[in-house]
């Protein structure tokens, strides 16, 4: 079975040709790279062209700005079985799409595959929701994070496989377009799994000592999407307005201030003022 891997771009060269790198030495070589290129130079021109000859490339170069709108337009293009959205500045480790394609193939009541997030060089989890046993998994505990995610295209609900575009890096929202998507596609009934063994690796680039402003921005996401869900009538994103809005900030600045962490405490305390941000700014 084919896989297509959509990769949105803008800004990044070094990175992406480490991504490129770990693809030409996947062991599973049924695959094709989709490349939405934001760029409005041509900055990546001549790494693409590097490595068309190991492996399927499409070049596609847009006007736009926007990751989940680059992603939804990548869809059109993709030919695979199978559809991923990896980060422009991850890296997949040798077997992750032989993995994907035998998970896939063992459990056929799966249409989701959500796989781990590592620091790089480290055996330690990175951004996204991760655990150490597999499990499957629904909307009330969602898994991964969305450039872990793949979707079994003749298994899944195709009615709800896009991404909202008011989600995203250069959207009105700058995050959980992967959340949204998965928890809508999960309030579909498609079902999934969460696989730890299988390994992506993408630095940890939200830890709260980088700073609270892109904790700002992507909290402003995630409120943006529980208020989209809320005004759906949708009565399991009350867990996440409780979890989310209220209970696991607040407990984590209590934490954070017994332990005299001061920069913990920023951490989460404009967590829960993005949060509660995006909940107001998305209104009715």
């Amino acid at each position: 079975m084919k896989v297509s891997l959509i990769l949105a771009t803008l800004g990044r060269d070094n990175e992406l040709i480490e991504f490129l790198n770990s693809l030409i030495h996947q062991t599973y070589c049924n695959f094709e790279l989709i490349v939405i290129d934001q760029n409005k130079n041509n900055k990546i021109d001549a790494i693409i062209e590097s490595f068309r000859s190991f492996m399927d490339v499409k070049h596609i170069k847009v006007d736009f700005i926007g990751n989940a709108k680059a992603r939804d337009y990548g869809i059109v293009f993709a030919k695979g079985g199978i559809i991923a959205f990896p980060d422009d500045d991850c890296v997949y480790e040798c077997n992750v799409l032989e993995k994907v394609v035998d998970e896939f193939r063992n459990r056929h009541n799966i249409s989701i595959l959500a796989v781990g997030s590592y620091d790089f060089n480290s055996s330690n989890f990175s951004i996204g929701v991760n655990t150490i046993k597999p499990r499957y998994f629904s909307r009330l505990k969602m898994m991964g994070v969305e450039f872990t995610h793949f979707f079994h295209l003749n298994r899944i609900d195709k009615t709800q496989f896009y991404l909202d575009h008011d989600f995203g890096i250069g959207s009105k929202y700058s995050g959980a377009e992967g959340f949204e998507l998965l928890y809508r596609l999960l309030r579909s009934n498609n079902k999934a799994f969460y696989n730890p063994y299988i390994k992506i690796y993408h630095a940890n680039k939200d830890h709260y000592m980088l700073g609270t402003d892109r904790m700002m921005i992507y909290s402003e996401g995630i409120g943006a999407y529980i208020r989209k869900f809320t005004n759906q009538y949708d009565i399991y994103i009350l867990y996440y307005i409780f979890r989310k809005m209220f209970i696991a900030p607040i407990i984590k600045i209590l934490i954070a201030s017994m332990t005299l962490n001061a920069k913990k405490v920023s951490y989460s305390f404009f967590n829960l003022v993005g949060i509660w941000r995006g909940f107001l700014a998305y209104g009715r």
